[in-house]
């Protein structure tokens, strides 16, 4: 049975690179991208793409009547600090966009679903170091509280409805093939811009607030493995822990500085701080590397190097690294 792919919120910064991942796999007939509005990429013109508002929930019937997916990749989401500034709309953007694509799996046997959730799942009581997977849980904004809800919805629709979803708490993702998307961690893909162009970067963080992250050639692989995975391997059906590397400000400005050494940040920690102050330092993940084989490819000096190298022609420049 051949596979028809349906992605929400495609134009993201995971969605544009996976939606080129899962086209150079399954083939770009066979991917069909979808978002509220259309990107500029040129992966979007590669083949099929909807505008789709994830709350509408007739349009939704009639791409997937249309198309018959037998996957489904949900990453409609309002993040952190946007969430923040509209907790209403956060709240109704990120659960019931959720609930309409679990309970489609139902009515129109979507064979998988694969769902992100985040760090932001965490809270002030959490333990910092080493979050383990199972802990206490008390997040403080809206993001996480939905994202938590969203977790016990999943596997409340996996063990009493039978949908397969899967699922991965992501940590900050850097990239640099899209622009950021309002999240608490999106200093850690600016600065890399600011440094080939300003020579310098205003962190909206204090120079010590070491977060988890990931670069995102990892991020798309762990969710490709995920959801190819068999699925009596997934053995936690709510969310994963995923980890990659963790820094603070202060460290990815001296990555940068051994390439660009006159490079400077400055330190200005606003609003944000607080939604970072909440979250854990570093992230246990041993029940992924158990149960499919997560492996991360990257560690900070690695994800460096390969930023400036990508972004350096963007802004007309060469680095000999």
């Amino acid at each position: 049975m051949s596979e028809n792919i349906l992605v929400i919120g495609s134009c993201g910064q995971l969605g544009t690179e996976l939606v080129e991942s899962l086209r150079k796999i399954y083939g770009d007939a066979n991917v069909i991208a979808s978002d509220i509005r259309q990107s500029d990429d040129a992966i979007f013109k590669q083949g099929p793409f909807e505008t789709l508002d994830i709350l509408d929930k007739n349009k939704l019937s009639e791409i997937l009547t249309q198309y018959k997916p037998t996957q489904v990749y949900h990453l409609a989401a309002l993040l952190s600090a946007t969430a923040e500034a509209k907790p209403k709309l956060g709240w109704t953007l990120n659960m019931d966009g959720l609930f309409n694509v679990l309970d489609a799996a139902i009515d129109f046997k979507i064979g998988k679903v694969y769902w992100p959730s985040s760090i932001a799942v965490f809270g002030p009581n959490t333990p910092v170091n080493n979050t383990p997977q199972n802990c206490v849980m008390d997040p403080n904004t809206i993001y996480g509280i939905s994202k938590q809800a969203g977790e016990r919805y999943c596997e409340y629709y996996f063990q009493k409805r039978g949908v397969d979803v899967r699922s991965i708490r992501y940590p900050g993702l850097i990239g640099y093939k899209s622009a950021p998307g309002g999240g608490t961690t999106d200093y850690a893909v600016s600065i890399y811009h600011d440094a080939l162009t300003a020579g310098k970067h205003n962190c909206f963080l204090s120079e010590n607030t070491e977060l988890p992250m990931l670069y995102m050639p990892d991020a798309l692989k762990a969710t490709l493995d995920i959801m190819h995975a068999p699925a009596d391997k997934i053995k936690i059906r709510s969310s994963y822990n995923l980890s990659g590397m963790s820094f603070a400000p202060k460290e990815i400005t001296k990555a940068i500085q051994k390439y660009i050494p006159e490079f400077t940040t400055e330190y200005n920690p606003d609003k944000r701080q607080a939604i970072a102050d909440s979250w854990p330092n570093s992230i246990d993940d041993a029940e992924a590397r158990q149960d499919w084989g997560w492996q991360p490819s990257y560690n900070l000096d690695t994800m460096t190097k390969d930023m400036l190298v990508n972004l350096a022609p963007t802004y007309g420049k060469t680095l000999s690294l």
